[in-house]
């Protein structure tokens, strides 16, 4: 069974295969699945920036693709590229957007914090008055 240390961990893991030639700041995400899989992302850069992606999104457009669309939680670690994670790096407002198009508000996030800490938040918490597929109706 995968637990929130287990995840954060691949989070870190992830982080290290970030590009990030113009930021500098490397982020991981490792998204657990609720059948148990688990799909890492890393944020990748580009020149025109407009086409950047963060590793969050990358986890999630990676599950979709694998027909995946219950999701039981996120971790995220991120910080200057090469150096250990110092402090709390949450997801960005598109990359909540595109986490609450598939999850509840109850959704937990574990952001990372260094020497493997974490901190554990709702997706409402980060996202509140949210707009989701119910507001469609």
């Amino acid at each position: 069974m995968m637990t929130p240390e287990m995840l954060v961990k691949l989070a870190l893991e992830a982080r290290e295969h970030a590009y990030t030639p113009y930021s500098g700041f490397a982020v991981g995400a490792a998204l657990l699945c609720a059948d148990g899989t688990v799909y890492q992302g890393c944020n990748i850069e580009n020149a025109a920036f407009g086409p950047t992606i963060c590793a969050e999104r990358v986890a999630v457009f990676k599950a979709v693709y694998d027909g995946k669309r219950d999701f039981a939680g996120l971790a995220v670690a991120g910080g200057r590229a090469g150096e250990a994670v110092t402090g709390l790096f949450p997801p960005c407002g598109v990359c909540r957007q595109v986490l609450r198009e598939f999850c509840g508000l109850d959704f937990p996030l574990y952001l990372a914090k260094e020497n493997g800490a974490f901190e554990t938040h709702s997706l409402g918490e980060l996202l509140p008055f949210s707009f989701s597929n119910a507001d469609m109706s």
